[in-house]
C-alpha cells in the first residue's frame, strides 16, 4: 500500500469502532476445493503413528467415505482422482460446521467430542490436532450465504452491551445485553459461541452467537481483562488482572475452569501463537511477557522490558513454527521485536517522527501505539499509532516501512481537532481490509 510519507498518494482505509474478532465464510457459501486439494487431501496419505493411513482402508469398495485408488507408480491423485474425493468428502460435511460433520467426527476421540467408535482408532486426539483443525478450516470457510459479511464485536467496555456490527455496512445488526464491563471477545471455530470476559463479575460469559443470548456463566479466579482461545477452540484461556499473575483455562466442551496458571504479573492481554503451541500474556505492572507451554499449561520462559507490555503479534516461520514476538510498550510510538528462538528482544523500531501532531489532547501519551497486527499472508505487519492518528504498514521478514494510512480526525466543539486514537487492528476476511478500533469516549467528557 502506497502510503503519505513520499511513497505515493495515501489510499483510503477501512475505520471503525471495532473489536479484534470476525466471522467468516467464503464469498459463494460453497466448500472450497483448492483448499481441499492442497490442504485437506494430503491429510488422508499421512502416516500418524500407530495408525494406518486413511487411503489404507478407504480405497475399499462399499464405504460412506471412499477415496480413489493410486494410479501405479503415483504418489498422489490425479485432478479426477482429486475431484472424486472432493464430491465424496463433501458429502460427509454440514458447510460451516465442523462439530456437526461426520468426516472430522468419526476420527476423533470420544473425549474429544468426536463418535464412540471408529474402525481405523482415533486418529485425532483432540481438536486441537493440527490435521483436525485444517480440517474444521476448510468445512468453516463454508458457512451459509448469509453469514458472507464479516461480523465486528465491539465490547462497551464502559457500559453492559457488546454491538456487532455488519462490516458491509457499518451498521449494528446485533446487541449483546446483560454483561456489565465487557473486555474481551473471542470465538469457537464455528463460529456459534461468542465468549465475553466480565469485569463486573469476574466471569466468563458464553453467548449463543445466533440468539445473542447468555447460556452459561464460567467462575474466574479474578478480575478479568482480555481472553483468547487454542487453536482447535479446545480452551478459552482468560488473563486475570490481579497480582501475582494468573491465566484461567477453561475447557469449552465442559465449560468449566480446569486450571488457573501462574505467570509473572498481572495479566492485561494474551495471545496464542500461529502453531497453537504456546499463549504468551503480557503484563503492564511487571513489564513482562510471559510464554506458555500450551501442552503443559505451565510458564515456560519469559522476557522482560523496560515498559509495560501492551499488544503483540506473531511472526511464523515457514514450517509454521513462531519466528518473531512485536510487543507494544508503554510510552513507545513504536514496538518490541522479540526472537523466539533467543528468547530475548532483538531490535526496537520507532514509527517516523511525522505525521506527529496528535495524543496530548486525546491523552493517549502513555500508550502512543496500540493494535498491531501481522496480515493473514505473512507478508506485512500493521500497526498503529494515536501520536500520528495513522496506521502503518511494514513489510516482512526485512520489516522495511511501506507506508502509512491516516485515519479520520474528530472536531469537538469549541476544540481543536482530535485524532481517532486507533486502540486494535483486525483483519477482515478477504485480507484487502484491515479494521482499526477506535476508543470509545469523548476525551472532554
Amino acid at each position: 500500500m502506497a502510503g503519505a510519507c513520499g511513497m505515493g498518494p495515501p489510499r483510503r482505509c477501512r475505520a471503525l469502532s471495532c473489536a479484534n474478532g470476525t466471522e467468516f465464510a467464503t464469498p459463494n457459501g460453497e466448500l472450497d476445493y483448492e483448499f481441499f486439494k492442497t490442504t485437506v487431501q494430503p491429510i488422508f496419505l499421512k502416516e500418524r503413528p500407530g495408525h494406518a493411513r486413511c487411503y489404507g482402508c478407504h480405497i475399499a469398495s462399499g464405504r460412506v467415505f471412499h477415496l480413489a485408488t493410486l494410479s501405479p507408480g503415483l504418489s498422489d491423485w490425479t485432478e479426477e482422482q482429486s475431484r472424486q474425493n472432493f464430491q465424496s468428502s463433501s458429502q460427509l460435511v454440514v458447510p460451516g460446521k465442523p462439530q456437526s460433520s461426520r468426516l472430522l467426527l468419526h476420527p476423533l476421540a470420544p473425549e474429544a467430542g468426536g463418535d464412540a467408535f471408529h474402525s481405523g482408532g482415533r486418529q485425532f486426539a483432540s481438536q486441537e490436532d493440527p490435521d483436525w483443525t485444517a480440517l474444521g478450516q476448510w468445512v468453516r470457510s463454508a458457512a451459509s450465504p448469509s453469514s458472507h459479511a464479516a461480523r465486528i464485536y465491539l465490547t462497551n467496555s464502559a457500559g453492559n452491551t457488546v454491538d456487532v456490527i455488519e462490516s458491509s455496512t457499518n451498521q449494528v445488526v446485533q446487541v449483546i445485553r446483560g454483561i456489565e464491563l465487557p473486555h474481551g471477545v473471542t470465538f469457537s471455530p464455528d463460529g456459534n459461541r461468542v465468549y465475553i470476559s466480565n469485569e463486573s463479575e469476574s466471569i466468563l460469559d458464553v453467548v449463543d452467537r445466533e440468539s445473542a443470548k447468555i447460556v452459561k456463566k464460567v467462575a474466574l479466579s479474578g478480575h478479568p481483562n482480555n481472553l483468547t482461545i487454542t487453536k482447535g477452540g479446545g480452551r478459552v484461556l482468560v488473563g486475570i488482572r490481579e497480582d501475582p499473575g494468573s491465566v484461567d483455562v477453561i475447557e469449552t466442551k465442559s465449560l468449566e475452569r480446569t486450571k488457573t496458571i501462574s505467570v509473572d504479573g498481572s495479566v492485561h492481554k494474551i495471545f496464542v501463537t500461529p502453531d497453537g503451541k504456546y499463549a504468551v500474556s503480557g503484563s503492564i505492572e511487571n513489564k513482562a511477557a510471559t510464554v506458555i507451554d500450551l501442552k503443559t499449561e505451565k510458564a515456560a520462559w519469559e522476557v522482560k522490558f523496560d515498559r509495560g507490555v501492551r499488544p503483540m503479534t506473531f511472526e511464523s516461520n515457514q514450517d509454521g513454527s513462531t519466528r518473531r514476538i512485536f510487543v507494544q510498550l508503554s510510552g513507545l510510538n513504536g514496538f518490541a521485536v522479540v526472537d523466539f528462538a533467543s528468547r530475548k528482544e532483538v531490535a526496537r523500531i520507532v514509527l517516523p517522527e511525522h505525521p506527529g501532531v496528535f495524543g496530548s489532547a486525546e491523552e493517549r501519551l502513555g500508550t502512543p501505539s496500540h493494535g498491531i497486527g501481522v496480515a493473514p499472508d505473512g507478508k506485512s505487519l500493521w500497526v498503529n499509532s494515536t501520536i500520528a492518528n495513522a496506521v502503518f504498514k511494514y513489510s516482512l521478514p526485512e520489516l522495511q516501512l511501506v507506508g502509512y494510512c491516516p485515519l479520520p480526525t474528530q472536531q469537538p466543539a469549541n476544540h481543536a481537532a482530535i485524532g481517532a486514537v486507533p486502540e486494535w487492528i483486525t483483519f477482515t476476511p478477504d485480507v484487502n481490509a484491515s479494521t482499526i478500533r477506535t476508543r470509545e469516549r469523548d476525551p472532554y467528557l
